[in-house]
């Protein structure tokens, strides 16, 4: 599904383990409860998407060559980040309220161990 366009998708409790979604448009997608350990969503959109208790173990969302994934105004409560790599991800209005971060890197690069 690299680079494709999956705006306002439904794709609540879906398995996408270890999928490449690499420069995917997720704007606005139901991702409540999606099982994305391990994906790779480097450049991709997920502004306003839902991502509530969603598994992004592992996940790396950094891309040095093509920018960070966009998860402005994303909703990230009580998903499970731990080892995910957010570095340079623009997190803005983000709200992560429950959100697991163990052993995961933040945007500015820091590693956060809340959770573990």
């Amino acid at each position: 599904m690299r680079g494709a366009d999956l705006i306002g998708a439904d794709l609540s409790e879906a398995n996408l383990k270890g999928a490449s979604l690499e420069r995917t448009n997720l704007f606005e997608a139901n991702l409540f409860e999606a099982n994305l350990k391990g994906a790779n969503l480097r450049g991709a959109s997920l502004e306003s998407a839902i991502l509530m208790d969603a598994n992004l173990r592992g996940a790396y969302l950094f891309d040095a060559n093509l920018g960070a994934a966009n998860l402005a105004n994303v909703n990230l409560s009580d998903a499970n980040l731990s080892d995910a790599n957010l570095g340079g991800a623009k997190l803005y209005g983000a709200y992560m309220n429950g959100a697991i971060l163990c052993n995961t890197t933040m945007p500015d690069s820091s590693v956060i161990y809340s959770g573990c």
